[in-house]
Formats: structure tokens, sequence, C-alpha cells
């Protein structure tokens, strides 16, 4: 199976192409750069075929994805500075990026009759009450203008084509670019305390683990829309940190205080970001392991 994976110089698509390459599958990535500029790590995303492609150029995103002809789209490029997102100046781009590129994307799937797997988020949520969101709830109410722009390019995907998949993440980390983790890694040990939000609920997605599920999907056509995040129950960003320092062997203290007395950021977050990941056991994918073992391994992989 060919694959095209756009935005391979992140988190999400190095560990995709990887997760291919394993299976024998040839992948071909995807990112702004004239040439990869992810991690270099001799891995496959590191020296995989390489198209320089902005998503945004319609013309250019046809005439690359004509060249490679593949059986499948993983489409992890993405405008994800949620607070940038908020500027003026950047409305326009992350609308163009986020739903225009993607539109692009599908009318060329649409065209080569190939599967498109989109990475949307919670975000497209209004992130109010406690109950877990379905994957087919369509009671749409972003809080941003990053989730009305990811909300937007679910619905290009969904208009345009029969052969997708759109895969909703949240509290994403992996090796390839900055995350949560690695920010609290970095603020504990120049800090004694820490204040971090309690009162905003989900859990995290190891990008290593949802590239095999990714692969998966990519090899059947159980299509539809889908929720994927590690398991092990919900937590707060709170429960989060203190795991993360408890598992690094440090000692800063985690102080926990509510969204309103952290003080707002450009962009709301949503206080709900329970997804429910049920559809994935009904449809026959394994789920994503615990999202402690996930933090274990990764804080083992970047040490490394």
């Amino acid at each position: 199976m060919k694959v095209f994976v756009t935005g391979i110089a992140g988190q999400l698509g190095h560990d995709v192409v990887n997760e291919l390459a394993r299976r024998g599958h040839t992948a071909v990535g995807s990112d702004l750069a004239p040439e990869y500029a992810g991690v270099q790590d001799g891995s496959a995303a590191a020296s995989c075929a390489y198209v320089s492609l902005d998503i945004t150029d319609a013309e250019a995103v046809s005439r690359a994805l004509d060249a490679v002809q593949p059986d499948a789209v993983i489409h992890c490029a993405a405008w994800t500075a949620v607070d940038a997102a908020e500027d003026d100046e950047n409305r326009a781009k992350v609308h163009a990026i986020n739903a225009g590129g993607t539109q692009n994307i599908a009318n060329a799937c649409k065209k080569l009759d190939c599967k498109m797997i989109y990475i949307s988020t919670d975000y497209v949520f209004s992130g109010q009450g406690k109950e877990p969101w379905q994957p087919d709830c369509k009671d749409y109410a972003p809080l941003n203008v990053y989730g009305q722009s990811k909300l937007d390019g679910e619905l290009a995907v969904a208009n345009t084509l029969e052969k997708y998949y759109i895969v909703r993440i949240a509290w994403v980390f992996g090796v390839n670019g900055k995350n949560f983790i690695k920010t609290m890694l970095n603020v504990g040990k120049k800090y004694d305390e820490v204040r971090v939000v309690n009162d905003q609920v989900g859990t995290p997605t190891y990008t290593l683990d949802l590239a095999v599920l990714l692969a998966d999907m990519a090899e059947t056509d159980k299509y539809g829309y889908y929720h994927a995040t590690n398991e092990g129950g919900y937590i707060s960003w709170y429960d989060f940190t203190c795991e993360i320092y408890r598992q690094a062997g440090m000692h800063t203290r985690v102080t926990p205080v509510t969204t309103a007395e952290y003080g707002l950021s450009k962009a709301a977050r949503p206080f709900n970001s329970r997804l429910d990941k049920s559809k994935l056991t009904a449809n026959g994918f394994t789920p994503l392991p615990d999202w402690k073992d996930a933090l274990a391994r990764y804080l083992k992989e970047i040490e490394e």
C-alpha cells in the first residue's frame, strides 16, 4: 500500500511514516519546508520520499497526489498554535490551512478515489458538561478560531468524500515537536512550584500509539468518525502534571488552580475534553494503551 502523509515534520506525521514503514508500506511524506525539517533520527520519516507542499495551493496539491497515486492519504498537517490563531493577522491563514488545505486534499482524494484520514480535535465541541463526547455527535460549538477551522476541515472531508476517517484526538504528545510534557519538564527544572489547572478534563494522546491505530485504519474500510486518545480514564491537566513529575523522579510541587485563577489565555479552552472511544472496539480496532504506560514509554524515548 502507498500512503501519502502530510505534516511529517510534526509530532504525529513523523510517527505515522515510521509505523507505515515498519509494516512494509510505502510512505511519501510532505511538509512546507523545501526539505524534511523534522528530527534527524535516522528513521523512515527522516529518509522517506519527501514532497515540499503548501496544502493551501490547490493546484500543487492536485499535482503532488497525481504524481504519487496513493491508496490512502493520512492528513496530519495543520495549524495547531491555538492562542496565535486568535490574532487578527493569523485568522485567515489558520482557516486557509485547516479548512482550505483540507478541502484541497479531499478534492484530490476524490479525484483519485483514494481513502483519506483526517486528524481532528475535541475543540470542535463546546467543552461543556461532564459526559464524554460521542464520535458521531453533531452538536458542534467550537470555542475558538482553531476549533472552528478544524470543524470546517471535518465538514470539507465529510461533504466531499465517502471513503474517509475523521479521527478526533486531544492533549497530544510526541518526540518530534513541542508539547505539554516537555514544557512541564522544563518548567519543573527551573521552579520549585508550578500552578496547573484542575478543571479541564480529558485524556492524553501519544502519537506513537495513535500512529499504530491510523495505520490499522488505513488497512481497512471501516470508515467514519472516531475518537482516539490513550486509555486509563479521564484526568485533569493537574493530574497529568503530577504523574509526569512522579515518573520523571522530580519533586516540583504542583498546585491545582481553576482556569479562572490561572488567568485567561487568548483562546478559550474546553473544560470537558472527554472523548468516548468505545466505537474503536465496536469496529474491531485496538484501543490505545493506558496513558500512564504511554507516558513512561515517552519519557524513556526522549531520554535516549
